[in-house]
């Protein structure tokens, strides 16, 4: 099935049944992007990422590294160690989604002022 997977030409993520819908709402997340963008930078354990991604709690990156891991996004490794290590990277297919992902996070970053201006006018119209 992944050989005839991969030769659909008429992939159309605005088509309610294209399976690129559950890939574009894995990488809307917010939760997703921020990993990614964390983990661009290598391995990292599981409360090293957690530090560096305020406010996420423990579950919801369990659940995200978990998603990514099954998108081919991330991989886990885990080492025979006590207490056992594990660690997260970003795999080929996952470093390709980071510069989309990082060129987000800036546009945020560098527009937020705007945006903070425009929800204040229209509150302030309602």
């Amino acid at each position: 099935m992944s050989q005839q997977l991969d030769q659909h030409p008429d992939w159309n993520v605005l088509t309610k049944t294209c399976p690129s819908r559950t890939s574009l709402a894995r990488i809307a997340n917010k939760w997703t992007a921020m990993v990614v963008i964390v983990l661009a930078n290598g391995r990292l354990r599981f409360g090293d990422i957690r530090t560096a991604v305020d406010g996420i709690s423990g579950k919801v990156l369990t659940e995200t590294l978990r998603d990514l891991e099954r998108d081919g996004l991330v991989q886990r490794h885990v080492y025979a160690e006590m207490p056992p290590r594990v660690e997260y990277e970003l795999t080929p297919l996952g470093q390709t989604l980071h510069t989309p992902l990082q060129a987000l996070g800036r546009w945020a970053e560098a527009h937020i002022a705007e945006v903070l201006t425009a929800r204040e006018e229209y509150d302030t119209r309602r």
